[in-house]
Formats: C-alpha cells, structure tokens, sequence
C-alpha cells in the first residue's frame, strides 16, 4: 500500500550520522556587532565544505536551544560594554571555537536537529514535524478507525522521523505509536521489492522482535504503526527515565542510570542474540541495535525497529564502527554493537570511546571476557565473533528460554534474493567509506609526521650536510681545474727550494698506469 504517488521533488539522501566539523577561520565588525565566519565540513573530505556567518547571538540561541540536555556548555558570557575591542572579540572567538567542539564532538548534541541547521541550514531548513504531519493526515483521512492523541515530540534521535501517539477508535483503551520516517542513503532495494519486505515483517509474530501492526511506503517515506510500550526501552530502563521525554533530556546526562544485575544482563543479552541469530538464519540485515531500540516487557527483550535496514537509515552507531575496516559487514555490526549493548548494561553508561581495553572493576568477569572479545583493539582489528559463537560462551550458553524452539522467518526466493544484493550494495558503501577514511588518516599521519618538530631538526640536519657536502664537492673541482690548467700552460710556476717538486705526468693520471687506482 502506498499514501503517496510521488516523491519529494529534488529530494536529497543525506547521511545524517556523517560528522560536521567546525573552525572559526575570521570575524569581522560591522556597525553595532560582530560576525564569525565558520567553515563546516562534512566528513573527512575538504571538497565537501561550506562557509556560514554567526553571531554572538546565534550562538546564544543555539546554548538556549540545548539546555535541555542538563550539561553545562562552554559558551563565553556575554559582555555588554567593550564587546568591539579587538583583543576582547580574539578571545571570544577562541571561546566560540572551543564551544563548537564540544557540541560536535559530543554523540548526542552533534545529531541533533538544532547544531545541524546551525551549522548547515541550507540540508536542514525543512520543517520535518510540518512534512510528518501532511503525510499522517493524509494517512487518517484513508483510514478513520485511527485517531491522533498526541505528537511524541523528539523521543528520538534521528531527525527525519517523527512520532505520534494514536489510538484506534474500535480498541480506545489501546495505545499505538506511529512513526513517520524519510528513506535513507542505504535504500538498495526497488519499490516493489521493499514492500514485499514491509509486507512480511507486518504481523510478524516471533518472542523476540516488537510486532509492527501497519506499514505503508511511498517512494520516499514509510509510515509504520506498532504498539507503544509504556515500560520503555533497555535504555529507558538503564537510565531510569519515562519514555515519553526528550531524548536529550533522558539521555545526556542522566542522573540515576545504573547497571544491571548479572541474572538481566544474561537474560536480556541472550534473548536480543536470538533475535539477530534468526534475521541472520533469515537473510534479513538490521545494523541497528542499541539500547533504545530494544523494549523491556516482563522481563523479555524484543528488537525494535527492525525494518531500518531495508528503509536505508542510517545507524547511530555508524561514526563507530566506519573506523574499523574489518567491521565491513552487517552481521559483524550488530555484533560491534551487541558489544556496546552489553557494555552499558554492565556499568549504566555507553563506552566513551572504541576501542576498549580498560575495564572499570566489576564482579562480573565472564561479562569482561565478551566485551573484550568485542570491543578491545585487537578484536577491532582482527575482527568480530559471530552470534553463534556469543551465544555459546559461558556468560549466555546457560541462560533457560521460554521460548525452545527453533526460531526462523520465511522468506519468498526472490525477495531473499533482492535482500542479498542490497545487503552487498551496503556493505560496499560502507567498505568504500571505510577506505577514504583510512586513506585520509594515512595522508593526515603523512602531514603531521612531516610537521613535528623532530621531523623538522632531522631535514635541517639533512640540508645543512648536504650544503657542506655541495661545498666540498665545488671546492674539488675548482682544485681539479687549477691543477689541470697548471699542466697545459707554456710556462711552469715559480719554484724556490722549499717547493716540492711537479708531479710526473704518470703521478697525475693515475688511472691510465695504474688499474688499482679509481676516482
């Protein structure tokens, strides 16, 4: 079922986990205020770049705007009288420069809808809420069981989706969330193909997957409905929070988050690698899980969102794992992000950076033992270990399931085929990505070898030997050419006794008598 005939027109798909960077190249003063000139960067190349004219007081809407996140951000005060001075505005834009790192360095703040249309508004101008809305009246108005309670208004992080509490007026006591999602860069499959896909996972019923009860696509959207879950998610339950809140007021600084018991950390692991054993088993790619996309219900895990990975989203985690070459398939990044699932179960918080090869003391070793297998240096490098091979280690190989059976989803021939081939047009974006990236740390380790300090002793060094050396070698030939010229003259040189005697002409070609001797 499609609710809309035609995209968007010269609709644009933009990764949104790509990170931009920002440096404060000038400012200048104009009348009554002054303005930074900021070049941003989309990734790690130089031709994707842009310039953009801040304020002072865009900046301060901006620290407004992220207030709800409850961390303290380094932005410089505000100074109402000598804000013009020169050396004043030099500092204030060494302070606006470190306060631009610290938002685009942070995991949360860099994706959020506010830092990305201040820094590039020209791919984030659209009102996505207002473009979410059309596309879910449309919806209702082919469809008059539904009914809007509420919109659930940044619950998530990703910001071309949208989410809205709703119910249906044959089961008023039920309630439903219904998310509005943009396709993604990583659409491989055909229109035809991805709502065959969104057909099958619709009505799904396995112990282990959230059920999704409605989906409808267009060429450039899906609209999906599923039950909404007033106990939350993993995350929800890790940080303590409602699920109805602000992802940045919930999640960047939590205040109660704590890990959890050894018994839920087996319990909960070994049910979400179930899950990923049976879309694996089943040919179907997900490369999304983390903490929020995982419901808690009765003590029972169920992978939500599942059907990211034929949409074409992006991951959150994809900034991550694009740094490890041997992490270049979509099995070995849920592994890679199983990995970070378990770290924050153990100790309340997602790992600051990947790899990981210092733990924080915890009682549980055998839970050490799979992170390390995970998350260390050498497994980054080496490469990942399968689901099977988690699920057979000591930490999960014990846990009792209620569900025993074998657990599989079927697949049509041909739709499992056009899964295979987007599933390797993915893999090869994300390897080709993984390639520029290690060829420009390679060029960027090359540049800053060639500009430390020690580099720079050794080539003056290098310059000054070879200056002498040059030196030497002229003064040679001037003494060859004196000499040379002294032979053919007419006349000889002054002697006085103390003089030595002229060489013979045998003594000064050498090498024509002598085949022992060489220049």
């Amino acid at each position: 079922m499609s609710y809309r005939e035609q995209p968007a027109p010269g609709r644009l798909l933009l990764d949104d986990t790509v990170l931009l960077t920002a440096v404060i190249e000038a400012s200048q003063n104009l009348q009554s205020h002054t303005e930074y000139i900021i070049k941003v960067q989309r990734g790690v190349s130089s031709d994707n770049s842009w310039q953009v004219i801040r304020r002072y007081s865009d900046f301060d809407v901006l620290n407004s705007s992220l207030m709800v996140c409850g961390i303290s951000l380094p932005l410089p005060p505000k100074k109402l009288i000598g804000n013009m001075d020169r050396e004043f505005i030099a500092e204030r834009q060494r302070g606006l420069q470190t306060y631009l790192d610290s938002i685009t360095q942070h995991p949360l703040l860099s994706t959020s809808l506010v830092v990305k249309k201040f820094l590039d508004p020209n791919n984030y101008s659209a009102n996505y809420t207002e473009i979410a809305l059309q596309q879910v009246s449309m919806f209702f108005r082919s469809d008059l069981k539904w009914e809007v309670l509420e919109p659930l208004r940044d619950i998530g992080w990703r910001i071309r989706k949208k989410y809205f509490l709703i119910k249906n007026k044959e089961q008023p006591k039920e309630s439903y969330v219904l998310s509005w999602v943009d396709l993604g860069p990583d659409k491989f499959l055909s229109d035809k193909d991805l709502q065959s896909a969104m057909k099958l996972l619709t009505g799904l019923s396995t112990p282990y997957l959230c059920p999704l009860l409605f989906s409808s696509t267009s060429e450039s959207s899906a609209l999906l409905i599923r039950p909404f879950s007033e106990s939350g998610s993993l995350r929800d339950h890790i940080c303590k929070v409602k699920p109805r809140e602000m992802y940045l007021k919930k999640y960047c600084n939590p205040k109660k988050s704590q890990g959890l018991e050894l018994q839920h950390i087996k319990l909960y692991g070994r049910q979400i690698l179930e899950g990923l054993k049976m879309l694996h088993d089943s040919g179907l790619f997900f490369g999304h899980l983390h903490t929020s996309n995982i419901i808690v219900d009765d003590d029972l895990c169920r992978l939500l969102d599942v059907e990211n990975g034929v949409l074409g989203v992006p991951s959150v985690l994809r900034p991550a794992f694009t740094q490890f070459r041997k992490i270049n398939t979509t099995e070995s990044i849920d592994v890679f992000c199983f990995g970070h699932i378990l770290y924050e179960m153990a100790y309340g918080r997602p790992p600051e950076g990947v790899p990981v090869d210092q733990y924080p003391s915890v009682p549980y070793t055998a839970v050490v033992s799979v992170l390390q297998s995970i998350l260390s240096t050498e497994a980054c490098k080496s490469g990942m270990p399968t689901v099977s091979e988690l699920i057979k280690t000591p930490l999960f190989s014990d846990v009792q399931l209620q569900c025993s059976e074998k657990l599989q989803i079927k697949l049509p021939s041909r739709l499992k085929e056009a899964l295979k081939t987007a599933k390797e047009s993915l893999e090869k974006r994300l390897q080709e990505e993984q390639r520029l990236l290690h060829q420009h740390r390679r060029l960027t380790r090359a540049q800053s070898h060639h500009c430390s300090e020690e580099e720079r002793k050794k080539r003056k060094i290098m310059a000054r030997k070879k200056s002498r050396q040059t030196a030497c070698e002229n003064e040679e030939d001037v003494s060859v050419r004196n000499n040379n010229n002294s032979g053919s003259g007419a006349s000889s040189p002054p002697t006085c006794p103390s003089s030595p005697t002229p060489p013979s002409t045998t003594d000064r070609y050498p090498s024509l008598y002598n085949s022992s001797v060489s220049y």
